[in-house]
């Protein structure tokens, strides 16, 4: 028991270094004061558009679960991000979000195409390699760190 105390210490001293701050279970769920559900608000800023994930179209489990823990170790505001896919060079829908964090060059310039101008002026659009590529190579998944990072950096920023 002893020999797993330095390594939850590693482990946490990893986590800040990348800025994921871990999630931890609660054992008890107070009731809310205000009477609105917390389920209600998470519904909310997910309604409101804070970030939107775009991703190749007929991507394999394996890289749609490494993109999905990717977003879970980051919290639970790009955890719950919506997914849009890319199929033939079509975005079937883009909605305005404050950011869009996306997987590769086809799928930024399908979004290019579908968005209007002002709502791309407004937007923090992180790009990051196509999930294929993030599994092929450790660049791949540090460029994915460091797109997630600068996402959060540019959701924790007051909205303009």
């Amino acid at each position: 028991m002893a020999a797993l105390a330095p390594a939850v210490a590693h482990r946490e001293r990893l986590l800040r270094a990348l800025g994921v701050t871990p999630w931890v279970r609660r054992t008890t769920v107070a009731e809310p004061v205000g009477g609105e559900s917390p389920v209600v608000d998470a519904m909310a800023t997910l309604v409101s558009g804070e970030c939107i994930v775009v991703l190749p179209a007929g991507c394999s489990p394996r890289e749609l679960d490494l993109v999905g823990r990717a977003l879970m170790a980051c919290g639970a505001a790009l955890a719950r991000a919506p997914r849009i896919e890319v199929s033939n060079g079509q975005l079937p829908a883009a909605p305005e979000a404050r950011a869009y964090l996306v997987f590769g060059e086809a799928q930024a310039h399908a979004l290019g195409r579908e968005l209007p101008a002002a709502a791309l002026s407004r937007a923090h659009i992180v790009l990051a390699d196509e999930p294929a590529s993030v599994l092929a190579s450790g660049a791949g998944k540090r460029r994915l760190w460091n797109a997630l990072r600068s996402l959060r950096r540019a959701l924790a920023s007051p909205a303009e």
